[in-house]
């Protein structure tokens, strides 16, 4: 609860009743007004530039207006009230000083000991809770399970349904992953996978994927989901500066595969925020193009790093393994979690179909779920 407002020309200082204290600026609170002439009343998108506001602006007066902060902005002598809780929501007037690769809040990072998260196919079609606990699952650990589903072709874009559209790329909507005589690529094969991200010769690359199984009674073929924010916090708790190195230089990828596609990206292993903060991992020993951006100097510094990101990531300490059964399907954040699996042999069939989608869409379904119930998100 706010108890106390001052003000200068240009900035306002508000006091708690818990003895804290929060400043915020003339021109932040001017570009930040709620008021329908800023701020379209249906959709909250902003209806000013910032050349509309004026460059002597001022604050004229500013007071407490309940549990909310009233301001007279001058030349334009225009009064705007500021919710206490909004304010203290957005405010900016804080430590912002974050350690190198931390990760934003609602992030849970994790090991081989967790449980896997997941739902019931059912339920999170028939039932909304079931369904946000689910997507709050992908958000927070990157990856969830969804069991009993049915066992039919196409039953993946379903799962898309829930919360986005599917992404189709060169593969199509979905592609099949199954063994193939001549294969376009090595998932078609029996062969076991280190784990991966897909498509890191995108730019951007596609930021969630859906892997759905049809049949799978081949001996093998277990699928395995690690942690890559883990694994590079691993890596920056050994090595700082080889994750440094990892993060300040980009690596190449590259894919040539059906005629008339060739697919090409210069990306960092570890990419940060400018402040900072994890935002992805692209790791894939098949997709690989030579490296030749970092210095000669610090190559084989770069490569030392980067077999050290491996052993973590390959640590059968680090993964979560379990064998999808007909109509179970797993979900994965393609930028944060890597997918691997087991080798299986000719005998019986492994079918599964994937398809790529896009966080934003399961990330906003999420935060539209969680403001029309927030007592229960909490």
């Amino acid at each position: 609860m706010l108890r106390q407002v001052t003000h200068t020309d240009r900035i306002v200082t508000l006091d708690y009743a818990n003895g804290a204290t929060a400043r915020f600026h003339a021109v932040w609170l001017r570009d930040n007004a709620l008021d329908p002439t800023t701020r379209a009343p249906g959709n909250g998108q902003r209806l000013i530039t910032i050349g509309d506001i004026p460059a002597d602006l001022s604050i004229g007066a500013a007071a407490l207006a309940g549990d909310a902060l009233s301001v007279t902005f001058l030349p334009e002598n225009k009064t705007v009230t500021f919710p206490a809780d909004w304010l203290a929501a957005h405010a900016y007037d804080r430590d912002q000083d974050h350690p190198i690769g931390w990760t934003a809040p609602g992030i849970t990072t994790w090991e081989s000991g967790i449980a896997a998260p997941g739902a019931d196919w059912t339920a999170v079609h028939t039932n909304p809770a079931a369904k946000r606990d689910w997507l709050a699952a992908v958000a927070e650990f990157g990856f969830a399970r969804l069991t009993g589903g049915p066992a039919e072709p196409g039953a993946l874009l379903k799962v898309a349904d829930l919360f986005g559209y599917v992404r189709e790329t060169n593969y199509g909507r979905y592609f099949e992953v199954r063994t193939e005589v001549n294969p376009t690529n090595l998932a078609y094969t029996g062969l076991g996978l280190q784990a991966h991200t897909d498509n890191p010769y995108r730019d951007p690359v596609p930021t969630l994927q859906i892997l759905y199984c049809l049949e799978n009674s081949a001996e093998g073929g277990d699928s395995i989901v690690v942690d890559g924010f883990r694994a590079a916090e691993r890596l920056r708790d050994a090595n700082p500066e080889g994750f440094a190195l990892l993060a300040g230089y980009p690596a190449r990828f590259e894919y040539k595969g059906a005629d008339g596609v060739c697919l090409r990206a210069r990306r960092p292993m570890i990419e940060l925020s400018p402040d900072g903060q994890l935002v992805a991992i692209r790791f894939n020993n098949r997709s690989s193009a030579p490296f030749v951006d970092i210095p000669f100097d610090r190559m084989e510094a770069y490569y030392a790093a980067y077999r050290q990101l491996a052993e973590f990531i390959d640590d059968p300490a680090m993964g979560v393994a379990f064998k999808l059964e007909p109509g179970e399907s797993f979900i994965v954040d393609n930028t944060r979690v890597l997918h691997a699996r087991t080798g299986y042999s000719g005998a019986g069939s492994r079918w599964l179909q994937g398809c790529y989608a896009d966080k934003d869409g399961l990330l906003s379904t999420l935060a539209a779920m969680e403001a029309a119930a927030p007592e229960a998100a909490e």
